[in-house]
C-alpha cells in the first residue's frame, strides 16, 4: 500500500496497494509485459522495478514470469513460502513487508534482500542484505526507525545496504518529495547507495530523488 500505494495494508512496511485480484481480472502476461517494459525504459537502468506481489495469486505469477519481471517482493512470509514453492527460480525475491523477527529464518532462506530492517529482534534473527526502514513521517501506525535512532540502529546489523522509506498517504506525489530527499541525504550521509522508495502513484518523483529500487503493484498490472 485516491491514493493507492504498493504492496501492504495501512501500517504496514512497504506501501499500499489496493489492487486485490478480488476486484481485478486476471493478469495478462501482454499488459504487465508493455507496463514493465515502459516504465524500465523511463526509469533506466539503473532503478530495479520491484513488482509487489501482496495481491498477486501463485498462480498468476505465470504471468509475471512470462512478462520478464526479474524482482518480485512479497510481503508475508507464509506467502513467501507457497510461491518460491512454485516459481522459486523464476525470480529474484525481496523481503518488503513487516518483519517480524520469527519470521527471519523464511526470509533468510528464500530471499536476497529484506527492505524492511527495522526491529533490534529482527537484526538479531536476519542473515541476508537488508535496508533498514526509516519512519521519517513520525506517525505511530507506520514501521520504521526514527531519524533520531538511525545511526544507532546501523551499528546494530552488519549487512545494511540501504534505506526504504513509506511517505504519508497522499493524492499528490509531489507530497512525497521531501521524505525521498530526506532519505537520500540520510544514505549519503551513512555512506549506502540502496534506496528502496516510490510506489505506483509516486515512483517518478522517488526516481528523480535517486531511488534505486521502486516497489510497483497496481501500476504494472492494470490492462
Amino acid at each position: 500500500m485516491a491514493d493507492q500505494r504498493d504492496s501492504a495494508s495501512p501500517g504496514t512496511s512497504g506501501g499500499r496497494d489496493r489492487s486485490n485480484p478480488s476486484r481485478r481480472r486476471s493478469l495478462s502476461a501482454d499488459a504487465v509485459r508493455g507496463n514493465y517494459e515502459r516504465i524500465r525504459a523511463e526509469l533506466g537502468p539503473d532503478v530495479t522495478i520491484v513488482a509487489a506481489t501482496k495481491y498477486v495469486s501463485v498462480d498468476e505469477l505465470a504471468a509475471l514470469a512470462e512478462a520478464g519481471v526479474e524482482v518480485v517482493g512479497e510481503n508475508r512470509a507464509q506467502d513467501l513460502e507457497a510461491k518460491h514453492a512454485r516459481y522459486g527460480g523464476a525470480f529474484r525475491w525481496h523481503f518488503i513487508g513487516h518483519l517480524q523477527s520469527r519470521k527471519a529464518k523464511t526470509v533468510n532462506e528464500l530471499c536476497e534482500l529484506c527492505h524492511s530492517l527495522s526491529s533490534e529482534s529482527a537484526a538479531k534473527r536476519l542473515e541476508i542484505p537488508a535496508l533498514v526502514e526509516v519512519n521519517l513521517s513520525g506517525e505511530e501506525t507506520k514501521s520504521g526507525v526514527p531519524e533520531a535512532g538511525l545511526e544507532r540502529f546501523l551499528a546494530s546489523y552488519g549487512d545494511v545496504r540501504g534505506l526504504m522509506t513509506m511517505p504519508p498517504e497522499t493524492g499528490d506525489p509531489e507530497e512525497s518529495r521531501p521524505y525521498f530527499r530526506r532519505l537520500r541525504e540520510l544514505a549519503e550521509h551513512y555512506g549506502l547507495r540502496e534506496l528502496s522508495m516510490g510506489t505506483s502513484q509516486d515512483y517518478r518523483v522517488a526516481a528523480d530523488e535517486g531511488a534505486t529500487m521502486v516497489r510497483l503493484g497496481s501500476i504494472l498490472y492494470r490492462g
